[in-house]
């Protein structure tokens, strides 16, 4: 088989989740355990967490994909008129017929007003490409940009702590994966000064041609200054450097004085030398934010400064797999071209909007605060996306237990909290860490009341953990 895939690692469905159906189907059997139902907190699954989703998104794609309710006189006018005119753009007016491989001409002209309205920048559709979800475009880019063997060979930095995406498709594509380490001590802030130190060892073994930023944060929940945005670009400019700005999060940024900038915003009010040259790829899903619309898979790149003949490339590679899901598309177009003040779905949309995200701003507060309390658990502040990363001290005999058992510390960490309390989190080690530092990733998405439980049950277990070790 291909050795690549078997440098692959994907911790947010690994070994830890695979447990966690295994107790789920035990609890099934009626086997006896000290919990009633296994909490997965370990991924950004919005309505698996019980959020439901937002009216006006459904109504626009059950119509397009179910017509005859165009004649139901309970859904808004809005939402037919919107149905009507997606499914215009549509093969067969059929949402089950295939689109164009970058996705549906109207949806794309759509995300590019969209984007205008958003960075006050001109946006051309021919250089937004939907996908199925972010991370189908993400391994798009990167597979377009890796090239050369031994030391021509492309490097990718990316954040250490980092999405497992991005180490997975670095595995598989055989390019290199070049570690920067954003500063927990300032929340997570991101440093040029260690983007130039990664750079720098690199070039002693590899060509550095990609900088990913995740902004908002995944796993780390910090929301990037502009003037941070400004220096990151300068040193992409400087380095020559493809920058990916992983954006899914923008919707979900709520610590006072935290603003979300799109990188392609700030790339164009620096002007030039840096908006002629720096070639950007920006990535946007219906996934997160307020929508949690992850079973559609629909999100899009948008591509700055690309070589006409590279964009080329990219149409070429895009089309191999045909099309994204038309459903999804669909979903995407109601999200980017959303109800307007005085239209029927309005109120409702921005009333369930501004409830979903007041909510997520709450459980941010809630989750940092409860962690907090706990001697032993270090948690930043959650500015953004939809986690928290707390750092846990453990103590050493645990770490010991562990090597003992062939298991990160962290890893064995939440084997026993997994076990003992049904709540399933995800190993810091599955995302990089600082050597000698622990965490775990746990999603705040869970409903208020469930939430503050799963905090203090899993305080309680810590606390019982240490002294167990100690």
């Amino acid at each position: 088989m291909n050795p690549a895939l078997r440098r692959v690692e994907y911790a947010v469905r690994g070994p830890i989740v695979t447990r966690a159906l295994q107790l789920e189907h035990e609890l099934r059997q009626g086997v006896p355990k000290p919990f009633t139902e296994v909490i997965k907190a370990n991924i950004g699954d919005a309505h698996a967490m019980g959020q439901k989703p937002i009216t006006f998104l459904r109504q626009v794609t059950a119509l397009c994909v179910y017509p005859e309710l165009l004649r139901d006189p309970s859904v808004p006018a809005d939402a037919k008129d919107r149905a009507r005119r997606l499914l215009a753009a549509c093969g067969g007016h059929s949402a089950g017929a295939y689109s164009a491989s970058p996705g549906i001409e109207l949806v794309r002209g759509d995300v590019a007003r969209f984007l205008e309205r958003r960075d006050g920048v001109a946006a051309n559709a021919a250089d937004v490409f939907l996908s199925t979800g972010a991370s189908d475009a993400i391994v798009s880019i990167l597979k377009l940009l890796v090239s050369g063997a031994g030391p021509t060979r492309t490097g990718v930095l990316i954040p250490i702590p980092q999405y497992p995406l991005y180490s997975a498709a670095i595995a598989e594509l055989d390019a290199v994966q070049l570690n920067y380490y954003l500063a927990e001590e300032r929340c997570w802030a991101l440093d040029v000064a260690e983007l130039r130190r990664a750079v720098t060892e690199g070039r002693r073994h590899c060509c550095p041609r990609v900088l990913c930023v995740i902004n908002p944060g995944n796993p780390t929940g910090q929301v990037q200054s502009r003037e941070c945005i400004e220096n990151v670009i300068k040193f992409a400019f400087e380095e020559k450097l493809f920058l990916m700005a992983d954006e899914v999060y923008q919707d979900n940024v709520y610590a006072k004085g935290s603003a979300f900038h799109s990188f392609k915003k700030v790339l164009f009010e620096m002007g030039p030398p840096y908006s002629e040259v720096v070639e950007l790829a920006s990535f946007h899903s219906i996934s997160k934010g307020f929508m949690g619309e992850c079973g559609f898979r629909s999100g899009y790149v948008e591509v700055v400064n690309m070589d006409p003949e590279v964009k080329q490339q990219l149409a070429k590679l895009v089309s191999v797999r045909l099309c994204p899901p038309v459903p999804g598309q669909i979903l995407l177009d109601a999200v980017v071209d959303p109800p307007q003040p005085g239209d029927p779905s309005y109120e409702q949309f921005m009333a369930e909007k501004k409830e979903v995200l007041g909510a997520l701003a709450h459980k941010a507060q809630l989750t940092q605060e409860i962690f907090n309390r706990t001697p032993g658990i270090h948690c930043n502040p959650v500015q953004g996306a939809m986690y928290s990363f707390p750092r846990i001290d453990l103590p050493p005999r645990a770490i010991a237990a562990a090597q003992a058992q062939g298991q990160a510390p962290d890893m064995f960490f939440c084997i026993k909290l997994l076990d003992e309390t049904g709540i399933c989190v995800v190993p810091g080690s599955g995302f990089g860490q600082r050597e000698g530092t622990f965490h775990f990733r746990m999603t705040i998405l869970p409903p208020t009341e469930k939430l503050q439980i799963l905090l203090e049950k899993l305080s309680t277990f810590y606390a019982k953990f240490v002294k167990e070790y100690s």
